[in-house]
């Protein structure tokens, strides 16, 4: 397989971008591969080479690369404009859907990304309760702003910094940390710290690999921010719209106080969301005292795409059909991974899964000690296989309804040939 192009891109774009690259996720030595083109379950890179998509962009694609129902509504919606700088109609009618699937949510804000919204919430938060401090979970990602970079997932913990330079001790102080599944630690916390003003997590954790909640976990949580008077935020910027129309809350049965969203919820086009009760959300201005504010916020092209894609995806019962794929997937690479002798396991959730070189880890410090390197060596060879994974062992894996049966029989025998190989 020929990487010419690529190679001789990336060499551009190191002078040009820090680590050639937009976002740290995307890098990966000597080199990543660039992108020329991309439909369905299919990624293109300049080179010509064709890849099954695994990535599909972090998590936004769940109907894949340029569904056409949503590129034609995108390009029927651009005839009437791309920003207005005013209120649309739009805006009403997707926040109505959303808070009709969304149990903690009675009033949102549209924003532009993901890392807004997280940032927005936790603000809001203070505001509300008048407290100070947040309480995170280890190796949780919630966007790259100062209060949230500490043991921060994903590619801080990809690229070894969990924590970031540039940001000052007094930023962070009071960012307390608890391990995720642990609701002791969570206890003891919030009763030696009377200033919390809200826990916030993902409900199922993304950016550390995949870990998933252990039984009753979110609902004692909730239970103990209640008691508490501590603010419970979900970060469903990765699990909204994709674990279920209504999210992990749905899917789990918690109510949250305050709810992020992203990704899904923009249709491959950039969005942030937070909403919470009426209560709550009144105090964002210009209805209270909380400032948050946006040029491009609720712009009429990410409304239309996710607006588009939200309803596909409850119409056509599009969870079901790619949880499915997803089942099969991961019950065949289960299958191979018991017949080689090599320290490995597959975890899946819905639409989400992960290969893990190790045990499936129930925390941070467990995914810590998975094998990243060989990860990294199975990346590269599931590649030159024509398989696309996120290059990272603390990234997780996506299907979209756009991965066919012979995409996913061809995925199982690649994983295979690799694995036996190593």
């Amino acid at each position: 397989m020929k990487h010419d192009k690529s190679r001789n891109l990336y060499d551009v774009a190191v002078n040009l971008m820090p680590g050639g690259v937009s976002s740290p996720v995307r890098a990966v030595k000597p080199y990543p591969f660039f992108t020329a083109s991309a439909k369905g379950s299919k990624i293109i890179d300049v080179d010509g080479n064709e890849y099954i998509d695994y990535c599909m962009a972090y998590g936004p694609l769940i109907l894949g690369h340029s569904p056409d129902e949503v590129v034609n509504a995108v390009n029927e919606k651009l005839d009437d404009g791309t920003l207005y700088g005013t209120p649309t109609e739009l805006e009403i009618e997707y926040a109505k859907l959303i808070t009709k699937l969304y149990a903690g949510i009675d009033m949102l804000r549209f924003v532009n990304t993901g890392s807004e919204a997280t940032m927005a919430a936790l603000r809001l938060a203070r505001g509300f309760t008048g407290k100070n401090k947040i309480v995170k979970v280890e190796g949780s990602f919630h966007g790259a702003h100062d209060a949230v970079l500490v043991k921060a997932g994903s590619g801080a913990t990809t690229h070894g910094i969990p924590n970031s330079a540039g940001v000052p001790a007094e930023f962070v102080k009071n960012t307390l940390q608890v391990p995720y599944n642990d609701t002791e630690a969570l206890t003891e916390l919030i009763e030696k710290n009377k200033d919390v003003a809200a826990l916030i997590l993902e409900p199922v954790m993304g950016n550390s690999a995949l870990i998933l909640p252990e039984e009753r976990y979110l609902k004692e949580i909730r239970k103990i921010t209640a008691e508490n008077d501590v603010l419970l935020i979900f970060d469903e910027v990765i699990t909204g719209f994709r674990v279920a129309a209504g999210g992990a809350q749905e899917y789990f049965g918690v109510k949250p106080d305050i709810t992020t969203l992203g990704k899904v919820a923009g249709g491959g086009f950039p969005i942030g969301i937070y909403g919470g009760s009426k209560e709550i959300m009144e105090n964002i201005a210009p209805a209270g005292s909380v400032y948050q504010a946006g040029t491009f916020s609720g712009n009429p092209i990410s409304l239309t795409a996710g607006y588009t894609t939200v309803n596909y995806l409850i119409k056509n019962n599009i969870h079901s059909l790619i949880n499915n794929i997803t089942e099969n997937l991961a019950s065949g690479i289960g299958d191979i991974i018991q017949e080689v002798d090599i320290n490995c396991s597959i975890g899946h959730f819905t639409s989400m899964f992960c290969l893990y070189f190790g045990d499936k880890p129930r925390d941070y410090a467990e995914a810590l000690n998975l094998e990243k390197d060989r990860f990294i060596k199975l990346y590269w060879m599931l590649l030159e296989k024509e398989v696309f994974f996120p290059p990272s062992q603390y990234e997780t894996c996506f299907v979209s309804a756009a991965h066919s049966g012979e995409d996913i029989d061809r995925t199982i025998e690649v994983v295979g040939e690799c694995l036996k190989s190593f």
